[in-house]
């Protein structure tokens, strides 16, 4: 198997849909030798922050010497980016040799009569193979969806459990109120194993309590009180947690409570002894940490800023970015949004703060058509366009902008990977 052949089969196994459960992927798992036994793993699970968070703690044991995985989804621009060791993609060979191995073993149940694994538990399967064959120290495995019945919940006891912003997003699949959401994300919180918690709604933050006192989990609640901004800029946030200075790249006031789980988890891996991480260490992971696709400058003259607020909580975020780092600006605005996603919760926290509002379709069969989103952005502002194709929504934009202007496309993460692709070469 090559790696086109190998891309072909991993994504021709979308049409097994997406299952929430856990004896597929065990049976599947068992078949392969365990692999995920061998590893050691922070196990992380949210609603909102689940990348950026990850990637602070990735970054930190990097710089602390140590070789480390990290898994995450979904990917911008190629399908290796979802399985990463020490910042690096993994190897198109190597994903082709564990993709035939892998095939074979699901080969193996369904002839056995179980039933075919779906395309997450697949590609779960493929990182903890490779993870396990290139020795990983540690492994950050970030939750596909929910938290109890994902596919990497497999992992029967993590290092710690990380549980970032929860807010309600998939609710067809999670439940349909905070508490019951809160019930699926704190299910990867296991017996006597320790869990970093992201400032919460308290909804879900008794939900997270109690789920931590029955299973005799230490939690540790970050205190976004002790966070103190002391300078932000479209280059860096220089900030205070615990009355001690660091400095993030990543822009928006968010990722200081993000950066502050972090910096928790990586206290409490020093803690347990198992890892030797210093202050120098947490201090550098964190500057040198980037996560594509979330507030990211990708262009300047005009400034273009690209962010995938795909829900009403990331909306939030990017309403104060826009108030505290974009307000002197002229802002024009490209977006596209999911039809399954609550498109009016997600544009009336940023729609009025923009100048112009340019609308596209991201290219999903769950998209939105662009004309009916033109509908409910005309809701919020008065000039508003549309354009079918990305492409003519960002040359439009780009040519109305004066050299000192912000084209911020914010939306689906399909709209954010294309555009991506369109202005990086």
């Amino acid at each position: 198997m090559n790696y086109s052949e190998a891309i072909a089969y991993i994504h021709g196994t979308y049409k097994f849909g997406r299952k929430l459960g856990l004896d597929n992927i065990n049976q599947l798992l068992e078949k392969m030798g365990n692999p995920e036994n061998e590893l050691k793993v922070i196990h992380v699970a949210g609603t909102n922050g689940k990348g950026s968070t990850s990637a602070f703690i990735a970054n930190i044991l990097i710089e602390s010497g140590y070789s480390v995985g990290l898994f995450s989804s979904p990917f911008l621009q190629i399908f290796n980016e979802r399985i990463r060791l020490n910042r690096m993609n993994i190897p198109n060979q190597s994903l082709a040799d564990i993709t035939a191995f892998v095939k074979e073993k699901v080969d193996e149940m369904v002839m056995s009569g179980k039933d075919h694994p779906t395309e997450f538990e697949i590609v779960t399967a493929i990182a903890f193979e490779f993870y396990k064959r290139e020795k990983a120290d540690i492994v950050v495995l970030e939750v596909g969806m929910g938290g109890r019945l994902d596919s990497t919940n497999v992992i029967l006891k993590p290092l710690c459990s990380v549980i970032t912003p929860i807010a309600m997003d998939h609710t067809d699949y999670l439940g349909d109120t905070m508490a019951l959401i809160a019930g699926e994300k704190a299910g990867i919180i296991k017996e006597n194993s320790p869990v970093v918690v992201h400032p919460q709604e308290v909804e879900a933050l008794k939900v997270i309590e109690a789920v931590a006192k029955d299973r005799n989990s230490k939690m540790i609640l970050v205190d976004q009180s002790t966070i103190e901004i002391i300078k932000e800029s479209l280059t860096e946030t220089k900030f205070k947690y615990l009355n001690k200075s660091y400095s993030i790249s990543l822009l928006g006031r968010h990722q200081t409570r993000n950066a502050a789980v972090a910096i928790e988890v990586a206290k409490l891996l020093n803690d347990m002894a198992i890892f030797k991480i210093d202050s120098s260490s947490i201090e550098n992971g964190l500057k040198v940490t980037v996560w594509p696709g979330r507030m990211e400058i990708i262009n300047k003259e005009p400034l273009v800023i690209i962010d995938g607020a795909h829900n009403e909580h990331g909306a939030r975020g990017l309403k104060d970015t826009l108030e505290h780092l974009l307000k002197s600006k002229k802002v024009i605005g490209v977006v596209g949004i999911l039809e399954d996603k609550d498109v009016d919760a997600i544009i009336k926290h940023v729609v009025p703060l923009l100048d112009e509002v340019i609308v596209t379709q991201p290219n999903s069969p769950r998209s939105m058509p662009y004309i009916d989103l033109m509908n409910h952005v005309r809701e919020y502002h008065d000039n508003v366009s549309g354009f079918e194709r990305i492409l003519e929504a960002i040359i439009e934009a780009r040519a109305r902008a004066n050299k000192e202007d912000v084209v911020l496309v914010f939306g689906s993460l399909y709209l954010i990977g294309e555009v991506r692709s369109i202005l990086i070469e």
